[in-house]
């Protein structure tokens, strides 16, 4: 056996070269989605250029290629998980669409009136929302299995909750968030005792454990390519013969058929049932190459590695000041959730971004955990073979630089003025705002060209990023009983709330807040534009350019950018309001 070596098998990542923001990618990430080895990048081009024809239909040499590969990646996953059959591996577009089909067959054939579905408290959305669908439909119940305060499901809690009302349980092999590996063996003995299907959302641990469905004597078991160093847009549903046999298809049309009339349908056999219309074969067959991967000595001596890493990380981790872990004790998965003591979620996430470290912030798809933690969201580090001690060691650093640097600024002026050298931009972005003529409002008001000169100063998103947390100390924040679902903006994933506050008919003035530091200079971005003009001037402010000529639009995440897509919407509904109120008493 060869040594295994780090760099080398980095190299096979052609993505964590990248620079980010003037900084080496560091990348963070993997829970939501892993990046891909050349093998993979190879085999989806190679597809592409050399076998690039419809499986299973055609009477041609391309396609018989194609349809070759497309079922030897079938027969590679089946045995990558211990399946009896590659017909009993299904291909989905996701581990959320497996689910998704289990609770649309399955489900209402298994459940009734007064029955029960158990999940647990720690589970993705994906492992929720469907069984919760169908629970309401049948008028059967949701019931939530308990934790330890170690994150796991507790099992002496638990098996109690287990009785002859129970047709499915449906538990996550390890939480996204928590990444502690679930007793599943004694929770699936009871489930069989009381003949419960049992369904398992393996997304999480199937590229860090070997799962062999067999031996778990697990029903169904679900998970996704792209979290597994696979390709995007395909997943995989394991589930015993006769269970896949018995339940109606799920979605109708090409290759899921035998024979069609106008009078009968005749439907085909498993796993081709539900595989209607032309699959996603390019993922399909790099998902073989991808088991490849996996299965080859580097990547079973990178799990090696990682094992040491998770403690690595977990003794950096825990000697940060003021880092608060969700449950007690380090993770079995490198999946690291936390809070900072008087620190907002998105705001370190947002600091890490501009220093080129990518990591999580929010609620990640688990509110009802969040909910059970009583939290609104942490941070998410979590890591995979490929990530090193030397990138852990930067992540901590910068952390701590993050909270070196806010108890700095706690001494500094709360407005940026406080450079001297600096533009000024108005302080009281409050009711007191004077009214200002079109001719001067917007695009065309001192805060904005100030505001302007800041920006284009500030070179590189890491000063702009200061800047943004410098605007949004400066906000004045809204009384606490007006930070109310009254005055929340909808589609931000942190907490906004934006007020119009009544001056004069010829001028608009708004107040607003944020739980995070980062919006709420977001917001003061926006306040300073738009207070002080007519509901018509508001209405015509191309926001995105303003944004844009700011440097920011290209350095805010997806999230955060539909977060201040919903602010600025709501900004010009209420001047839309008021507009049309005015209009009506006139």
């Amino acid at each position: 056996m060869t040594q295994f070596s780090l760099p080398e098998f980095r190299a096979q990542f052609p993505i964590l070269q990248q620079v980010i923001n003037g900084c080496p990618l560091i990348y963070c990430d993997n829970a939501a989605t892993t990046q891909k080895p050349l093998p993979v990048i190879q085999a989806v081009a190679n597809q592409l250029e050399q076998s690039n024809a419809n499986v299973h239909r055609g009477a041609h040499h391309l396609s018989a290629k194609a349809t070759t590969c497309y079922e030897n990646s079938r027969d590679k996953v089946a045995a990558y998980i211990n399946a009896p059959a590659s017909e009993q591996i299904i291909w989905t577009k996701g581990t959320t669409e497996s689910i998704n089909l289990l609770a649309s067959t399955i489900g209402p054939q298994r459940v009734f009136k007064g029955d029960e579905i158990l999940l647990s408290v720690a589970e993705h959305h994906a492992n929720i929302v469907p069984w919760q669908q169908l629970a309401k439909q049948c008028n059967a119940k949701l019931v939530i299995l308990p934790l330890d305060d170690k994150g796991r499901i507790d099992v002496a809690k638990s098996l109690p909750l287990v009785t002859d009302k129970c047709k499915f349980m449906c538990i996550n092999h390890a939480s996204n968030v928590i990444g502690k590996v679930n007793p599943i063996e004694p929770l699936f003995a009871k489930a069989r005792q009381v003949n419960a299907i049992t369904v398992l959302d393996a997304a999480q641990t199937v590229a860090h454990l070997n799962i062999d469905v067999q031996a778990i004597d697990v029903d169904f078991l679900a998970f996704s390519a792209h979290k597994m160093f696979g390709p995007a847009g395909l997943g995989v549903l394991y589930g015993r013969r006769d269970l896949l046999e018995s339940m109606p298809a799920y979605q109708y049309g090409g290759e899921m058929i035998k024979k069609v009339t106008f009078e009968h349908t005749q439907l085909n056999a498993i796993p081709h049932k539900f595989e209607a219309g032309t699959p996603n074969l390019t993922a399909v067959i790099a998902m073989g190459t991808c088991i490849d991967f996996l299965m080859a000595q580097p990547y079973q001596q990178a799990l090696v590695h990682e094992k040491k890493l998770i403690s690595y990380a977990y003794t950096k981790l825990s000697a940060i000041p003021g880092l608060q872990w969700l449950v007690a004790e380090c993770p079995d998965l490198p999946i690291f959730s936390f809070t900072l003591k008087s620190q907002h979620h998105q705001d370190l996430a947002s600091y890490l971004d501009s220093k080129g470290i990518a990591v999580r912030s929010g609620h990640h798809c688990a509110m009802p955990l969040m909910q059970h933690l009583q939290l609104e969201g942490s941070v998410r580090v979590s890591l995979a073979p490929y990530n090193s001690a030397q990138e852990v060691d930067i992540l901590v650093r910068f952390i701590n630089e993050y909270l070196v640097s806010d108890m700095a600024e706690q001494g500094e002026s709360e407005s940026p003025q406080s450079d001297s050298n600096a533009a000024p931009i108005a302080e009281d972005v409050n009711a007191d705002a004077p009214s200002r003529s079109d001719e001067n409002s917007g695009e065309n008001s001192p805060d904005w060209l100030a505001l302007k000169q800041r920006f284009a100063q500030a070179t590189g998103w890491d000063a702009k990023h200061r800047e943004i947390m410098l605007l949004g100390k400066a906000l004045p924040r809204m009384p606490k009983t007006e930070r109310s679902d009254e005055y929340l903006v909808a589609g931000c994933e942190s907490n906004a709330w934006l007020k119009m506050v009544d001056t004069n008919m010829t001028s608009l003035t708004y107040t607003a807040d944020s739980d995070a530091r980062v919006i709420r200079g977001l917001l003061h971005i926006i306040l300073l534009i738009t207070n002080g003009c007519s509901a018509k001037h508001i209405d015509n402010l191309d926001f995105g350019s303003m944004f844009d000529e700011l440097g920011l639009i290209q350095h805010l995440s997806p999230s955060r950018g539909n977060g201040l897509l919903a602010i600025v919407k709501r900004v010009k509904e209420l001047a839309k309001n008021r507009d049309k109120n005015e209009n009506s008493q006139q």
